[in-house]
């Protein structure tokens, strides 16, 4: 079976996981994955390149021979204490700083050589015992910059690979043949240079998100058995403890709140700036800041499986997906490379015969081309893009589960919107109500219509009591109508608070109080009547509401061309109601779950690529029929983070035209990236062939190439995903 990617959410995927100091780009996955393509026993591989981890998922007699294949193609993987690394935190870190550490002076002291070489071979007379020190200084030069490069471009060569590493070891040794050592150190030390500073570009891309993680603090207040409090690292915090935070201080894991109020910035998990006031019952996540009074929360995740860290790995995740563009970079590299070499072995040997070149020079021009050529640019320019806008995303609180989605968000022509929770608030609230009976006094009225809802558990009733005052009005023989309401005795009469078929059953409907009701429900209220045996007394009105930002949201979409339409199980009057007021012409109600699948398939028949946006539970079908799967609000549940390809951490639906945005801008960075560093490359090869470019120019050139891309796609970092 060819080794594919591990699949995101799969909760068998099972690996070994290997740490690979060498393994810092998508040239070094690409050797990877051809190298073990295909192997027996090998089901799938992970790439997490910001850690330089590889996770092979494998039958354990296959482990050892796809290790020697690794090994084989020049890479050194070692296997990772206690199996896979913890998210958001690079296995070996550590170990990478003093690899970056001892870089320094090594590079340094290869180009300080490499300049003292050019110095000899320039002013230094043309002797035996000179030109020997001038080799030797080059060749030491070499030796430093280029160790790895050239281990892993005889490799290559000696796998028929053509790779970038081939490309130089290629360059710098016919460079040296043919007496241009000065040249050759100069190139090598340039170009290790150059990888040393586009890794370091790359991984602040990669790490960017990360750093949402060491906001969550490594150790906490939590309460003992004798009622003390102790500070115990999060690690050994169980779910179930009891941990305080004071003003000030970062919550150090998810929970729910006990005791006290405040108010928390939870924008490193929701992306919302606004502080959210929170009191017992409210949920709490690490990571959070607490910004005024002190509270007592219960532990309900381990800190390796909070919602940030969650949030992190299911980032990592989506790093390790390649992008259609990435992939079509990829595949342009595997043939550009060798297309490349065949032209330089043509200029080498045919340009003596056709230009009047000697041979000197022909194979001088060769090996320009071959160094300005290099895919290096070209190739770190997709994976530094998608990896910028999958953190902008994530700093938004919009989680996007892979490059694929980030790209194809910018197609899509409608989106269909749960009508609960997406569009509306999802709590039900009294909106209106009034008298009925002039003869009754309102204030009594009122405080009746209190005592029957409040003995109700209907979301209808728990709106209507929320919504009213009460007093000590007494109140006796409760009885639950089924479907219909609820009725007790008050003062010696018989009340009963329900909806319109049970005044109807009453026989107490009039005309007008028929067209009283019919106003309210074609306004998208659920009616509620209080009534006596004389007839109905009050009339109370009960609606969902839609979000302050729906309304905005919807206009937004509509300026990025986006068709809105409204999918909900409520009846047609009520959806036509609520899409009317969000801005949304197209409403459709009483769908089942199936019929919103319906609904996707027919929207995408019509329109095109079509999203789907729910609670990531209740909408599965749809979702999953739908191009992109959208879920809303979606902060600590496993459930709508697996279910969605883009999960929105708050609930504002303004985030969706942020994504389509983002996407749109990812999509030109990207093809900016691409025609920089093949525009240049064409000018340069052209200048190679005809012109007089050096050694000199072509590697500058193809550093300025590969530092232009990193440099661009780290704008949407920059930008927070904005419009670049």
């Amino acid at each position: 079976m060819p080794a594919t990617l591990l699949q995101r959410g799969d909760p068998t995927a099972r690996g070994r996981s290997f740490r690979i100091a060498t393994m810092d780009c998508a040239a070094e996955e690409a050797e990877i994955r051809r190298a073990l393509d295909g192997m027996p026993g090998v089901r799938g591989l992970r790439f997490q390149l910001g850690q330089r981890v590889l996770t092979i998922d494998a039958d354990e007699p296959s482990i050892a021979p796809a290790l020697a294949a690794v090994r084989k193609s020049g890479f050194d993987p070692q296997p990772i204490a206690g199996g896979e690394p913890e998210a958001g935190h690079a296995a070996g870190d550590g170990h990478d700083h003093e690899v970056v550490r001892g870089q320094v002076p090594k590079l340094a002291g290869a180009l300080l050589l490499a300049i003292g070489a050019e110095i000899i071979g320039y002013f230094a007379p043309e002797t035996l015992v000179w030109r020997g020190a001038g080799l030797a200084v080059a060749a030491i030069a070499i030796w430093l910059a280029g160790f790895d490069v050239y281990k892993k471009g005889l490799t290559a060569l000696r796998h028929g690979r053509l790779n970038i590493n081939a490309l130089m070891t290629v360059a710098v040794t016919g460079a040296f043949a043919i007496g241009q050592w000065p040249e050759a150190a100069m190139v090598m030390a340039l170009y290790a240079i150059a990888e040393a500073i586009e890794a370091r570009a790359v991984d602040r891309a990669r790490n960017a998100i990360k750093g949402l993680l060491a906001m969550a603090p490594e150790e906490a207040s939590v309460r003992q058995a004798d009622g003390s409090w102790a500070t115990l690292p999060v690690g050994q915090v169980a779910v179930g403890a009891l941990l305080r935070v004071k003003p000030g201080e970062r919550v150090p894991m998810d929970g729910v709140v006990r005791s006290g109020q405040t108010s928390i910035n939870q924008a490193p998990v929701t992306g919302e700036s606004i502080p959210v006031d929170k009191a017992s019952g409210d949920p709490v996540f690490a990571g959070t800041i607490n910004e005024s009074g002190t509270f007592e929360f219960e532990v309900t995740a381990l800190a390796s499986n909070s919602t940030l860290a969650r949030i992190i790995h299911a980032v990592e995740e989506a790093q390790a997906t390649r992008a259609p563009t990435q992939g079509f970079v990829d595949r342009f590299a595997a043939i550009y490379t060798p297309a490349v070499f065949v032209i330089a072995v043509a200029v080498a040997l045919l340009g003596p015969w056709l230009l009047g070149w000697t041979w000197l020079q022909g194979v001088y021009k060769a090996l320009v081309l071959l160094v300005i050529a290099c895919p290096c640019a070209l190739v770190i320019s997709t994976p530094v893009t998608i990896v910028s806008g999958l953190a902008a995303a994530a700093r938004r609180g919009i989680l996007i589960k892979g490059g694929i989605y980030l790209e194809e968000a910018r197609k899509l022509k409608a989106i269909a919107l749960d009508k609960t929770g997406t569009i509306t608030e999802g709590k039900p609230r009294l909106v209106d109500w009034s008298v009925l009976d002039p003869a009754t006094d309102a204030a009594n009225a009122e405080h009746m219509a209190f005592v029957l809802a409040s003995h109700s558990d209907h979301p209808v009733s728990r709106a209507i009591a929320a919504g009213l005052k009460s007093n000590s009005v007494q109140a006796q023989n409760f009885k639950a109508l089924a479907g219909r309401g609820v009725q007790a005795d008050i003062a010696g009469t018989t009340y009963v608070l329900g909806n319109h078929r049970l005044i109807e059953e009453r026989g107490q409907c009039s005309p007008a109080l028929e067209a009283t009701l019919r106003t309210h429900e074609e306004a998208g209220r659920t009616v509620s009547l209080l009534a006596s045996d004389a007839g109905p007394i009050a009339l109370f009105a009960v609606a969902d509401t839609i979000k302050d930002s729906s309304r905005e949201a919807v206009s937004a979409l509509k300026a990025l061309g986006i068709t809105p339409v409204m999918l909900t199980g409520d009846n047609q009057a009520t959806a036509t109601a609520i899409a009317h007021e969000a801005g949304i012409e197209e409403a459709r109600g009483n769908l089942l779950p199936e019929d919103k699948l319906e609904a996707i398939k027919a929207l995408q028949a019509e329109h095109g690529r079509t999203a789907m946006t729910g609670d990531g539970i209740n909408d599965a079908p749809a979702l999953a029929q739908a191009d992109i799967g959208v879920a809303m609000g979606a902060a600590g549940t496993d459930t709508a983070m697996e279910a969605a390809d883009v999960v929105v951490m708050n609930d504002d639906l303004r985030r969706i035209a942020e994504t389509v945005q983002l996407s749109r801008s990812t999509h030109v960075v990207l093809w900016q990236n691409i025609t920089l560093a093949l525009g240049i490359k064409a000018v340069f090869l052209v200048l190679a062939v005809f012109g007089s470019a050096t050694m000199w120019m072509a590697i500058f050139a193809d550093m300025g190439a590969s530092l232009l891309v990193v440099g661009n796609g780290l704008r949407l970092l920059k930008k927070g995903g904005k419009a670049a």
